[in-house]
């Protein structure tokens, strides 16, 4: 990785410039459940064949295939279960368990059938409901599904050809935990656009192993065509990126490949107005960044920090070592600088010489840690004077042994305030640590 400092040190004038623009004040997608028409893809088979199998299965874990909707019956449900070894979550009366049993989500997502003739749809099937509690299910959502005792070769259909693929039960249960809201991907063309898709990849980035790197790590790009990509492609090298780090970029987010020539253009010369050599590794970082972002409301983001007193440097090396910065909403920066300034005294140049700590969660994070430090200044077991960024910064690792599995029989309330249970409300006053209601 460069070394960061070797940037050139932007011009104040093209800053200004770029700032001088005027602007003004975006789902988890889920995996399969089930395939769609079996025929068609065991008759289609012969295609994959050329498919690496990292590169199919992280499409198929993403994706999957519309189903239909499939009939279902006792026997067919308990034979899933067992074959894909699915875990039984007893459901206990008054709990709010908010772990999804898999088989509750496979069934909670179109695996119904239509009702025989003459049976009511309001009714759901007495041994059908009481089946699905024994998998785990609550009751209402039991009831919810309205599930007919009816024969399928479908499920088993499902599985075998997963199974042909080389997905091992595990994979296949794993699947069969999440719910299918998009199913677009695998039921476009094997020969004219998923294999060609994978070609194309395959040549910008020379392995399988990257491809399946960068369609994992976006997914939904792939639902676009070549078409769609080529143009993006042709931008970044007639722009002068390298191809080299053409490739990094492509697998760091491959959605990048959906932005326009003329975004990309727009994001070159906003970067390099920052001073960023296109042979720099932030310059491709911050490719990344803004292909997420309009331009004005990168320009935004910069008014932002500006107006808690960040100066042009400051913003500027901030912006180098960690683009995403821009990325979190206004809000949540507004909350973070707040909390780190106010509650935490931190000075505005120690944050933004670390802007990693901005990226933090301040409820799982910063905020539990802040209170386990002050309870342990408050003991006199670390020096109030300590320089709290290094704690914060730490990893969840090494923050627990220095900090809480060290002091935890000496200090009990550290556990406490790690497991969140000990406001923190700054370093000044240490009567301020209130002790959260059971």
């Amino acid at each position: 990785m460069s070394d960061l400092s070797s940037s050139p040190s932007p011009s104040s004038s093209s800053f200004a410039l770029l700032c001088s623009t005027s602007f003004a004040a975006a789902p988890p997608q889920p995996p399969w459940l089930a395939l769609h028409r079996c025929e068609r893809y065991q008759e289609g088979r012969s295609n994959l064949e050329g498919t690496p199998m990292p590169v199919f299965a992280s499409l198929a874990c993403e994706y999957g295939v519309k189903y239909q909707k499939f009939l279902i019956c006792r026997r067919r449900l308990l034979r899933l279960r067992l074959r894909l070894r699915l875990p039984q979550i007893p459901y206990a009366a008054g709990t709010d368990d908010s772990r999804p049993n898999p088989i509750d989500t496979l069934l909670s997502h179109g695996y119904s059938s239509a009702a025989p003739a003459g049976a009511a749809l309001s009714e759901p099937c007495p041994a059908t409901v009481s089946y699905l509690i024994s998998c785990g299910l609550t009751p209402a959502a039991a009831a919810a599904h309205k599930l007919h005792t009816l024969s399928t070769e479908k499920v088993d259909a499902v599985r075998a050809l997963l199974r042909s693929y080389g997905f091992t039960d595990a994979e296949i249960a794993g699947m069969a935990a999440e719910a299918c809201h998009r199913a677009v991907l695998l039921m476009r063309s094997l020969d004219n656009h998923l294999l060609p898709c994978i070609q194309f990849l395959r040549d910008i980035l020379g392995t399988d192993v990257d491809v399946c790197s960068a369609i994992s790590g976006a997914p939904r790009a792939m639902e676009s065509s070549i078409e769609k990509m080529r143009p993006a492609v042709a931008a970044l090298r007639r722009l002068g990126l390298p191809e080299e780090s053409i490739s990094k970029l492509v697998i760091l987010e491959l959605g990048v490949l959906l932005t326009s020539p003329d975004r990309l253009s727009e994001i070159f010369e906003d970067l390099k107005a920052l001073g960023l050599s296109i042979t720099d590794t932030p310059f491709v970082y911050g490719i990344r960044a803004l292909c997420g972002l309009s331009r004005e409301t990168w320009l935004r983001k910069l008014a932002l920090y500006q107006s808690f007193g960040v100066s042009e440097g400051e913003l500027l090396r901030a912006f180098k070592k960690q683009p995403m910065i821009v990325l979190y909403s206004d809000e949540n920066i507004k909350k973070k600088l707040r909390f780190l300034l106010d509650e935490v005294k931190l000075e505005l140049t120690e944050v933004m010489r670390l802007p990693l700590i901005i990226g933090f969660s301040l409820e799982k994070n910063t905020k539990p840690r802040c209170a386990v430090l002050s309870v342990l200044m408050r003991e006199g077991k670390i020096d109030p004077s300590t320089n709290v960024l290094s704690p914060l910064l730490a990893s969840a690792k090494a923050f627990s042994e220095r900090f809480v599995l060290r002091y935890a029989d000496d200090v009990p309330d550290v556990v406490k305030a790690y497991e969140g249970k000990i406001i923190f409300e700054g370093f000044r006053d240490q009567d301020v640590l209130v002790p959260l209601k059971s």
